[in-house]
């Protein structure tokens, strides 16, 4: 008699052992879960920033670029303008370039400055055609 009432107590414990390792396994499995997804938002917004700050660094000195050329094309004229004996002449010369290079690549050749920038951008990824 006592080992009919040992053994539903003894299913009843093994119910409640299951039943407890299930809810552990359960209740660790959603806290990994939650771990691998705080982690991976994380590192998406690490990514994010970096990707950002370079974009910022480019913006940057672009900027910096085109002031800096500004300078160079003013001294330039103002050189040529030297030389030719009026400032105008120098300017002038100058802006001649400009207008020669935009008909260059919008008349003559239109394909070819958007190949080549599309050359340097794949060469920079390393991917061959």
């Amino acid at each position: 008699m006592q080992k009919e009432v040992n053994q539903p107590s003894v299913k009843k414990q093994k119910k409640q052992g299951i039943t407890h390792l299930l809810e552990d396994t359960v209740t660790s499995t959603y806290a990994d879960i939650t771990a691998i997804i705080e982690a991976k938002i994380e590192l998406l917004k690490i990514e994010l920033t970096e990707k950002i700050a370079q974009i910022s660094v480019i913006v940057i000195l672009g900027v910096i670029l085109i002031i800096g050329l500004a300078y160079l094309i003013t001294t330039f004229a103002l050189l040529a303008g030297e030389l030719l004996g009026h400032p105008f002449l120098g300017y002038l010369l100058v802006s001649l370039v400009f207008l020669a290079c935009f008909t260059f690549f919008t008349k003559l050749k239109p394909f070819f400055l958007k190949n080549l920038i599309q050359n340097i951008l794949l060469s920079v990824h390393d991917y061959k055609k």
